[in-house]
């Protein structure tokens, strides 16, 4: 199968990229790297030539509401216009766990209006949502380090492998129709603060840092506190914990 997977350098998208690879699939990979801008759509349409199953991985820089949105509806419009032109059968949206739990939060409701865009396109679409990733945290202390100070947001999560995550995506683009789902959710298999994670890391990687809690302000830093993010009963759970995850070779990547 020919499958493209926008934002297939990025932290997900790679592992997607990998995956379809070692399961002998034809991959091209859509990003500004192998000459495809998504947000303006140019190099797309050829890129897309012969491609069954786009998987969009992408994710914008910026956790501002407008500008947000306006990345992911623009890049989902470019998808499903160039994706119908080619004949492509499937587009698969990696999204996250919870996003109507937590009002207010401007990231989150830009993921929503990406839902929405695809939904609204031609080519059929399964969103698969995902708890954050055991990655978080660092990308997190990477941001707001200062020195021997890092901000962490007070959060209950229930992180889950990015690599792991990427193969999730894998098996939905490379599901029969008849056995595709509108939506799926996964999580990893245990709950933990972020503060405590953002711990482990910086002891992981033999730093000398203080991880300072932080609030979030209004009803969604409450919901972030409280379990907002967290996954209903009966999600589909994938592992390695988080203790074994880090532990492993992917936290070297990260940050």
């Amino acid at each position: 199968m020919r499958i493209a997977v926008a934002g297939g350098t990025g932290v997900v998208g790679k592992f997607v990229v990998q995956a379809a690879a070692d399961a002998g699939h034809d991959v091209v990979s859509l990003s500004r790297r192998t000459g495809v801008d998504l947000r303006r759509g140019d190099g797309l349409a050829d890129a897309l030539r012969g491609v069954e199953v786009i998987v969009d991985t992408t994710n914008a820089e910026t956790t501002n509401r407008d500008k947000a949105t306006a990345f992911f509806t623009e890049v989902t419009r470019h998808l499903q216009t160039a994706g119908a032109g080619e004949g492509v059968g499937l587009l698969v949206v990696l999204s996250i766990v919870g996003l109507e739990r937590v009002p207010g939060f401007g990231y989150y409701e830009a993921k929503l209006a990406h839902e929405r865009a695809a939904l609204a396109g031609p080519v059929p679409v399964t969103i698969v949502r995902a708890t954050q990733f055991h990655e978080f945290p660092a990308q997190i202390l990477s941001r707001t380090q200062h020195g021997p100070i890092a901000l962490m947001p007070r959060m209950r999560i229930q992180p889950v492998a990015a690599r792991n995550v990427g193969q999730v995506l894998l098996e939905a683009a490379v599901a029969p129709p008849s056995a595709r789902a509108a939506r799926l959710e996964v999580a990893g298999p245990e709950q933990a603060d972020l503060v405590s994670l953002a711990r482990a890391v910086v002891r992981r990687r033999g730093e000398r840092a203080w991880v300072i809690p932080v609030r979030l302000p209004g009803k969604g830093g409450k919901a972030m506190r409280t379990g907002g993010q967290l996954p209903a009963p009966g999600v589909r759970l994938i592992g390695p914990s988080f203790s074994e995850w880090i532990e492993g070779p992917d936290l070297a990547s990260v940050g």
